[in-house]
């Protein structure tokens, strides 16, 4: 299970069917669960926890410091959910003090080829992220959003779910859940209606959403009036609650 040539620190914790390829090196602070697979030439590094039934492929750096010129060696952590998948290439940092010190990754995450996951994120669960998407500090992504290949997310933006990031988008505000966000500009581009229908919504509760996003975005109005246009709908319809609190929570200003 575990290759000769591979360098594991003996203070590292490895739990049940662990395997480990060749030339990968685990360092002395790391903790995997139980029936993860890295392969050939991985790195797991720093205070990094893993959770069960993980797979690493080759390249993949796991859990260096942060790219962050602040950072002065602090004990800061990584921790890793169940079920995820990080192509070649990926990188993912621990946190930051200046934040709340760990960087954390849910369940049932894809990460492909090339992608990178910065200091002090959050990640929920069914994320995806393309080839060669940058996800820059203090960002948070909640459950099934999907970034496309070669984009790219300023530092502490907030992603809503169910959203869809095209390739190529360069995002400097907060995106709103369901939404489709496109081009270089990283204008909203309608609903994510076929993610939607793929993960259960109901065609009223889609309806609801759609009539949620004329008020927010073609409607004319300020935040404040949107939201109390959205709170009637909300009531009736739970799916609604999100883009409220998508539009009262944001610091950064939302993707239009």
């Amino acid at each position: 299970m575990i290759h000769k040539t591979a360098v594991i620190d003996n203070k590292a914790k490895l739990g049940k069917n662990v395997k480990v390829g060749p030339f990968s090196v685990i360092g002395p602070n790391v903790e995997i669960g139980d029936d993860n697979e890295i392969a050939s030439h991985v790195v797991i590094t720093g205070r990094t926890q893993i959770g069960h039934h993980n797979r690493f492929y080759p390249f993949s750096c796991i859990g260096e410091a942060p790219q962050d010129l602040k950072y002065a060696d602090e004990d800061t952590r990584l921790v890793i959910g169940d079920y995820n998948l990080f192509r070649e290439n990926t990188t993912l940092h621990r946190g930051t003090v200046q934040d709340k010190g760990v960087t954390t990754l849910g369940n049932h995450i894809l990460m492909m080829a090339n992608s990178h996951v910065a200091h002090d994120c959050v990640l929920g669960n069914h994320v995806i992220l393309t080839n060669c998407a940058a996800i820059g500090g203090h960002v948070v992504i909640e459950d099934y959003v999907i970034c496309g290949a070669m984009v790219a997310v300023r530092q502490f933006c907030h992603l809503g779910q169910h959203s869809f990031l095209t390739r190529g988008a360069l995002v400097a505000k907060d995106v709103l859940p369901y939404t489709v966000i496109g081009g270089t500009d990283a204008r909203v581009d309608g609903l994510n209606l076929v993610g939607l229908k793929r993960r259960g919504f109901s065609e009223l509760e889609i309806n609801a959403i759609k009539k949620a996003y004329k008020i927010i975005f073609l409607h004319g109005l300020i935040v404040e009036d949107a939201i109390a246009q959205l709170m009637p709908l909300a009531k009736e319809f739970s799916v609604i609650q999100p883009m409220i609190d998508g539009l009262l929570h944001s610091e950064r200003g939302i993707t239009r």
